[in-house]
């Protein structure tokens, strides 16, 4: 794969991500206007405890990305939507690999 494949993909998954935390957190903004980089809870993007559960089931089914079951765990993947966006390809390369 080369560079600008990678870059492609990364693009559409981030876009694809930030619509799924547009739609599970029930936000009135355009998704792109989410940036990548903002902390998904508190002064970033704003999401609290309830937004977080739906946005852990739109993840699952969107992209079949599960977290462990241990939330402390889970916390460093979902700091950010670029964070996101990591996890899924870091999945996504463990499938080929595997």
């Amino acid at each position: 794969m080369t560079l600008m494949d990678r870059l492609t993909e990364r693009q559409g998954i981030l876009a694809r991500v930030q619509q799924a935390i547009v739609e599970a957190a029930f936000l009135e903004v355009e998704a792109d206007d989410l940036d990548p980089d903002a902390p998904l809870f508190g002064t970033g993007i704003g999401l609290d405890s309830i937004d977080a559960v739906e946005l852990l089931v739109a993840l699952e089914s969107h992209f079949g990305m599960r977290l462990q079951e241990d939330r402390v765990l889970a916390v460093p993947h979902l700091r950010t939507i670029n964070t996101i966006v990591d996890r899924i390809l870091a999945d996504a390369a463990a499938e080929e690999g595997a």
